[in-house]
C-alpha cells in the first residue's frame, strides 16, 4: 500500500476568520467553501498542503495547550527565517519563541495561529 498526504483538517470557532489569517499572514490560497449562507468549511492550499478549516459547533472544547499529545504543531519551511519573523512581527503576530538555532543548518521559531494551532517556521541550510 502507498499512502500520500491528502489534507489537514482544523476546527475553528470562526472558520472564515481563521482562513483569512492563513491567507493574509502565510500566503495560503483559498480553493473553496462549503455551506451557504453560513460557511461550514473553507478549503485552502498552503504551500501544497490542503487545509480544511471547519466551523466548530459552539460546544466544542478549547484547543490543547502545548506540549500535548496528537498533532503538536504545523511546520512551514521558509527561505529566510529572519525576514519571515520580521514580517510576522510587522503583522502583529506574536512569536511564542524567537529564532533558535537547533543545530547547524536548522533554525526555527514558533507562533500561535487561530484556535490554538501552534505554527513553526523553519529554515534548513547547508
Amino acid at each position: 500500500m502507498t499512502y500520500r498526504c491528502d489534507h489537514l483538517h482544523l476546527r475553528s470557532r470562526d472558520a472564515v476568520a481563521a482562513a483569512r489569517f492563513y491567507v493574509e499572514a502565510l500566503g495560503a490560497r483559498e480553493t473553496g467553501r462549503d455551506g451557504a449562507p453560513v460557511v461550514s468549511r473553507v478549503m485552502l492550499d498552503l504551500g501544497g498542503l490542503t487545509l480544511f478549516i471547519e466551523q466548530a459547533p459552539a460546544a466544542t472544547g478549547p484547543a490543547a495547550q502545548p506540549p500535548n499529545l496528537g498533532i503538536e504543531h504545523l511546520g512551514l519551511r521558509v527561505d529566510d527565517i529572519e525576514a519571515t519573523v520580521a514580517d510576522l512581527r510587522e503583522r502583529g503576530i506574536a512569536l511564542v519563541s524567537g529564532i533558535t538555532d537547533v543545530r547547524p543548518g536548522l533554525r526555527i521559531a514558533f507562533f500561535d495561529g487561530p484556535d490554538g494551532v501552534r505554527i513553526e517556521v523553519l529554515q534548513r541550510g547547508a
